[in-house]
Formats: structure tokens, sequence, C-alpha cells
């Protein structure tokens, strides 16, 4: 037999006070509170590091992409027989985008020249960053930084003659090459 709750049958219990509303108390809603914070201490630290291991596995993305795009340039001028505009007399590539340098372009179109594919290095380009985790810079001709935290960079040279997109000797080189 079952009986509906309504305010008679909670009055005629002896253990319930009449007007009397279950609520939690203050210590179980501290005991709550401390928990919550246990917790977040050792969540918090868990995702920043989450956080940092996505930037490297973006950048060696990035840079698997980027010796991909020039091996296929060179392939490719090698197949066509073409020996002009970025390539050398060895097939070469002299350059891998139009930026020469890249101290003022901020949000410049690197490893592409914007010249319907011809010549791209990567069908999207990357565009550069100042400053900012996770981005690339253009700083001379051929060589380019990426930045893993702030004032955590490494540097990369595109050798022209030896045709690598290589890690010059920076110490966090193996971060983004192993």
């Amino acid at each position: 037999m079952v009986r509906a709750l309504s305010g008679n049958y909670l009055k005629n219990k002896p253990y319930i006070k009449v007007g009397f509303k279950p609520a939690f108390t203050m210590l179980e809603l501290v005991f709550v509170i401390v928990i919550l914070g246990i917790l977040a201490s050792v969540a918090i630290p868990r995702l920043v590091a989450t956080r940092d291991d996505a930037i490297i596995v973006k950048g060696k993305s990035q840079i698997s992409a980027i010796r991909s795009g020039i091996a296929m340039q060179k392939a490719k001028a090698l197949l066509e027989g073409r020996n002009r505009g970025i390539y050398n007399a060895n097939f070469r590539l002299i350059r891998l985008d139009k930026i020469i340098s890249g101290f003022e372009s901020t949000k410049s179109r690197l490893f592409n020249f914007e010249d319907g594919n011809e010549s791209n290095i990567l069908e999207f380009p990357i565009f550069s960053k100042n400053d900012s985790t996770g981005g690339w810079m253009k700083t001379k001709l051929n060589t380019y930084t990426f930045e893993i935290k702030q004032d955590v960079t490494v540097e990369f040279d595109y050798n022209i003659t030896t045709g690598i997109f290589g890690c010059t000797q920076s110490p966090n080189c193996r971060l983004l090459t192993n």
C-alpha cells in the first residue's frame, strides 16, 4: 500500500518537526567545498600540461607538413624539368615564401606564395604571429622560429644547398623534431 506524501502525513511522524524543511548543514557544505578545491588543485596543473603538449604536437605536425611540401615541390620541379623562379640550378628551392624579412611582418603568409598553388610549400599558409605561443615568425631570408612558450623558441633554417628544413642548434630542438 502506497501512501501519498502530504502535509498531514509528515505532521503525524514524531521525528519530523512541523515546518521543518530538509537542507544541508553548514558542515556538509564546507566538506563539499574542500573536496572540490582538492579536485581543482589536482586537475588544473594537468590541464596546463596538456595545453603545452598540444602546442608541441601542433609544431611537429606543421614541421612535417613543411618538409613534405618542400619534397613535393622539388619532385615537381624535377619532373617538369623547370629551372626558374624560386629554384636554383640544382632544382633546390631558394625561398619558401615571398616574405624577405619577418621582423615587420606579423600576420604574413609563410610557406605560401599566393600564386594559385603553383609553387606553394603549403596549400594553406601559416600566418606569422609575433609573441604568440604556438606561432611562427620569419627572422631572416630562410630562417624561421616557432615559439613553444613565452621566451622558449626553436629556430629552423632552410638550407638551399641540401634542401633540408632543419632545426638549428637550439636547446629545445628535440621537442619538435623527435
